[in-house]
Formats: C-alpha cells, structure tokens, sequence
C-alpha cells in the first residue's frame, strides 16, 4: 500500500476492514470500539482477499471461527442483545451456501431489530469465469443471485461493484445499524474480484470516529395529546417491550410507574425491565404470559406501550385488550408507534417517558386499581411458587428445572431460550432477579440460537462481567437442530451452563396438535409413521465428545447439585434431564391466539376444537 496526497491506496476488503476498526461509539461515558470482531467460515469467496486484511486486524477485530453460518448469526444477535444494540459484530461467509446459511440469522436480526453486518462472497463482477463454483444462474437475468435475497431479511443492502463504493456504503450500513427507528442487519454482497481491486481512498475516511445513539425527541403535540388521554383513565396500565431497555430508559419507566401509580406488564423483549418483586410489576402479558397482567389487560381503559411492536403474543392475537380500550404507543419506529389505532407518541423512550410524565404532573391512578394489579399478582406469583415446586411426585418439568436455576443461580446471571416451549415457560415461571438478565429470542421464534445466542453473549459478557454466567435452556429439538457452538464456547474458552431438558421430540407442537383435536403425528419420535423404533439420544456423552463437561441426572433434585457443580466450574458444562411430553406444562396465564384450525374434517374432535377456537375470535379487535 502507498500513502500520497492525503490518499492511500488498499483493496476493496481491506478498506472496509480498516474502516470497521476506526468506529467506536461512547456509552456511558466510555468509549469502546464500534465493531467487536466477528464470525467467519472461510471458502473461495472471502478468504483470499477479506481473510488477508482481517488476519492484520486480528488484536483489534477478533474473528471467531463458526462451525455453522446460521450459528454464526445468532450468536451475533446474541453478543448485540447483550450490548442493548449499541455494539455489533460481523459475520462473513463464502459465496454460495455458506451465504446461503445466513439467511435465517438475518431474519431473526430483522424481527428483533438488531445489528448485525454480513460481509458475504458474491459472483465475479466481471463475469469472465462465468458460471463459477457455487453460482446460481438466472437465465433471462444474469446479475440476478443468491445474495439478492437478502433484500428481504435486511434493512440495508449493497452489493459492491467498485472498491469505491464502500465510501458511501459503510457509513450507510453503521448508519442504520444504530438507527434506534430502523436497526437491523446490514449486508454487503462482495464479488471476489471487486474484494481484491484497489483504489486510491482519501485518508479521511479511516480517520477514527466516535458514534452516539440518536435519542428522538416526541413531537410536543403528540406528547400532549397522549398525556390527556392517560389523565380521563381510571384503569391506566403500562406495556412494557424490549425498547425501553435499548433507550436505557428502565430507571425513567420505573420513576414513571411509581409516580403516576400506574401497573406495568412485560412482554417477552421486555421480560427484565422490573425485578420480579416490584410493587407495580403485574407480570408478563399475552400467550405466553400471567393471568395477573392479562386480568389488567381485559380491564384497562388506556394502554401506553413503550418500546414494543406489539406482536401477535403480546396482543393475545388482539383479543388480550377490551374492545373499547385506548392505545397509546411510544416507540422509535413511526411504523410501530401507530399501529391498531394507536395514538402514536414518536421518540425515543427516554426522552418519552420523561415528556409525559411532566404532561402527566400530579396524576396518579385510582389507589384501588393498583392495589387491585397487586392482587392479581400475588395470586399469579402463588400459582408459579406452586409450579415450580420439586417436593411432589409430579413428572419431571420444565417448569421445575426453571424453578431449581431460579434459585440457585446469581442475580446477574443471563439466561437464553428460544422457540418450542421453553419460551412460554421461561416468560411464565421465571422471577427476573436483576435488570436486563433474560433473553427469551420470541421475535422470530427461532430452533437453534440456544446454544449459538448463548455462545455470543458469554462473549459480550465476557468483556464487561466476566464472573457471571450465561443459562441456557434449551430443548432436545433445538438441541439436535444445532449444537456445534459447545465446541465452539470450549474452544474459545467462553463458559456456558446448558440445561438440555429431554421431552422426545417437538413436545409443544405435539400439544398444540392435540390441543386443535389432532392425533399425535410426527412432532414426537414415538409418533413419527417412519421411525420403527424411536431411541433415545445420548446427549450427555454427545456433549462430552465435543469437550463440555457433561452429566444426566435424573430429577430436579440432582439438577441443583449438578447446576452447582456446573456454576464452580471454569468450562462449558451440559446437564441433561428428562421431562414428560405430556404433564407439567404451565396451564394458567395464556391469552386467546390464532391458529388456522380445518373448517372441514372427517374428525369430530376436529370440528368441535374448531368451533371453540372460533368463539374466541369474538374479543378479538380489528386492525386498521
């Protein structure tokens, strides 16, 4: 490389290096870099030339080596939900299928709205080893590929045809990565010739830059007009979502509540945004929730949201609210904030809650009404006490297995589920012991960031807490659908407590399955028609092999004295446990949802469980 005229000349791959390790963003008053590393898998589209520059950037931009693209990308999600979106990493992958595995950690950073950049090989701009390994070819549109997909599950997407593109595209791609109102995964599609061109760029450019997060401030008139309408309430009640955390806002909420004397409810982003014990936390809302935050939901007159998109589980598929309750939504995003009749309140949340609550003075909801929220969940925290409960000779549960790492782990402890039925009890069953410790990834309902999600955010953790640990809880289906990141925390030396909790199968779909008048088919192994013989998996000696301390045990009894083996240890380790497919689901607290039930079947069961699905569409409320 050459250096003249306020120029010097690189590679397209090692511009966009360079670039990446010039960014830092200031939180809490400490300035740290922008970019943590990365996740990369090496082929023939990125190593010769992305490989090169990130090799000489290595003390600065670590790269973790990924067993998976997919895993790669949840545990990019994960490291950017522990960092609150204000820092991110980079996945990079080959041309070709390696690309092609990102696609659905790229969705599932679409739906959470988290940062998250993919640096993927793309075909030859030139086209002269045309078609090369690994293409696709679209006849009637050759520049047409794979990568082009991608413009779905992005929310900015480039590909790069001349090294002096990225002048204009990396900032764009940061830009919206912390756009508090548009984050998301940024993609760079790399043809491999392009990545090795060269180009005289202005030294400017990989001057270092310090990055803040815009906080919008509410239109003053939308704020008025919100703060009015919370006044006329006897039944105020609080959503609180993921955003609130995002916004830093968690302290603002809580002062808010308290002053205003209003009950808050959480969603499943939002799950840690108040300790279990707080006088106004009513508990979590919708499918998946308490019957103590949906009992205030059925009755409240106005609903402020903040910082939730108000998801299909949040709303109970919109039957959670009465049909003549007031919305009133607070979020970053315009296309949130104004969703089912909501009176939108546009900004930040900090800077939201701060202006209402100057609107709002000295009102407060009726005493009964709170004291009434208090009640309800003391009956709800009664109900889960009992759930959890170990002294009886009920099956082995998940709720159970929840109740023993409730009360053995430390309060600053993450815990990380996703998708089947560990989501819904894990939001139910558990009791938030500090601020932002849970990461329940329901946004995209995605088998298979357990584990990688675990991964990324014991890196996360790692940098900022690293004597705490990182739980999670994770079923045997997700557990067979991806499980490399073991090795990978055990080869990085990123310590995870993994509880795989064993019920044969897909247990949830075969309870919603039977829930609908359906027979048993093919979501446990027992009922799969082509498994002549379903056998057990090995989980223990499986988990073993890929260098995690590992260990079954038997009932939860021998769980907690294996969770505290596993919490004095200084490696991965995996405890397995069986629990019944059947009993022990958590059975109070779901709200009304959704599902397509056959208007048609030659099955009576069939026909009634449809009518009575149906009948519940009568609360629901009606989107505009």
């Amino acid at each position: 490389m050459s250096i003249a005229s306020g120029e010097i000349r690189l590679t397209t791959a090692q511009a966009i290096v360079r670039y990446l390790a010039a960014q830092f963003i200031e939180i809490d008053g400490e300035r740290q870099r922008l970019c943590g590393g990365g996740f990369g898998i090496f082929g023939h589209g990125n190593v010769p030339c992305l490989g090169e520059s990130l090799y000489d950037h290595r003390d600065v931009l670590p790269l973790y080596r990924g067993q998976n693209e997919q895993s790669m990308g949840f545990a990019a999600a994960g490291y950017a939900k522990y960092h609150l979106r204000r820092r991110f990493m980079f996945c990079t992958a080959s041309a070709g299928p390696g690309t092609a595995n990102l696609y659905t950690s790229a969705a599932l950073a679409h739906a959470n709205r988290l940062p998250m950049l993919l640096l993927c090989g793309d075909a030859y701009t030139t086209r002269l080893p045309d078609p090369v390994l690994q293409q696709l070819e679209h006849f009637g549109n050759p520049a047409y590929g794979l990568n082009d997909g991608f413009q779905a599950v992005s929310r900015y997407w480039d590909r790069i045809t001349h090294p002096a593109q990225v002048i204009q595209s990396l900032p764009a791609a940061i830009a919206t990565m912390l756009d508090p109102a548009d984050c998301g995964p940024a993609f760079l599609g790399l043809p491999q010739d392009v990545q090795g061109w060269a180009y005289d760029y202005p030294t400017e450019l990989f001057e270092e830059k310090t990055h803040h997060i815009r906080r919008q401030s509410p239109d003053s008139n939308e704020v008025a007009a919100a703060a009015a309408l919370l006044k006329t309430s006897q039944r105020p009640m609080i959503i609180a979502g993921g955003g609130i955390q995002y916004s830093g806002a968690v302290a603002d909420l809580t002062s808010f509540a308290e002053a205003h004397r209003i009950p808050v409810v959480e969603t499943i982003a939002g799950r840690a945004n108040l300790v279990a014990d707080h006088p106004l936390n009513v508990g979590p809302i919708g499918v998946t929730g308490s019957d103590s935050a949906n009992a205030i939901a059925e009755r409240a007159d106005v609903i402020l949201a903040i910082g939730t998109r108000l998801q299909d589980f949040t709303t109970g598929s919109w039957t959670a609210f009465a049909k003549d309750a007031c919305l009133v939504s607070l979020n970053a995003a315009r296309h949130d904030a104004g969703k089912h009749r909501s009176l939108p309140v546009v900004g930040d949340a900090k800077l939201g809650i701060e202006a209402l609550g100057a609107c709002l003075q000295d009102y407060q909801a009726p005493a009964d009404w709170a004291e009434n929220a208090k009640r309800e969940r003391k009956s709800w925290d009664d109900y889960v006490a009992d759930n959890v409960r170990t002294d009886t000779n009920r099956p082995n549960s998940y709720a159970q297995a929840i109740g023993v790492v409730n009360t053995l782990c430390d309060p600053k402890d993450r815990v990380v589920a996703a998708a089947g039925g560990l989501p819904a009890e894990v939001t139910a069953n558990w009791r938030t012991l500090d601020i932002g410790t849970v990461d329940v990834e329901f946004g995209f309902s995605c088998m298979g960031y357990e584990i990688a999600g675990g991964w990324g955010a014991r890196i996360a953790q790692s940098e900022k807490e690293p004597d705490q640990d990182t739980i999670v809880f994770c079923g045997d289906g997700s557990y067979l659908l991806m499980n490399s990141d073991i090795y990978s925390s055990v080869l990085t030396q990123k310590k995870l407590i993994i509880l795989v909790l064993d019920n044969g199968g897909f247990a949830v779909i075969n309870k919603l399955q039977n829930g609908t008048g359906n027979e048993s088919f093919n979501c446990l192994f027992s009922d799969c028609p082509t498994v002549p013989e379903a056998f057990a998996v090995d989980f223990e000696a499986h988990a073993r092999a890929m260098g995690a301390n590992a260990e079954a045990v038997a009932n939860p009894a021998e769980l907690a004295d294996a969770f505290k083996r596993a919490k004095a240890s200084d490696k991965t380790s995996v405890i397995v446990m069986n629990v019944d497919a059947y009993e022990g689901w958590t059975t109070r607290g779901h709200a009304w949802w959704e599902v397509g039930t056959p208007a048609v079947s030659e099955h009576e069961k069939v026909r009634e469980a449809h009518r009575d699905w149906e009948a519940g569409r009568d609360r629901q409320r009606k989107g505009v």
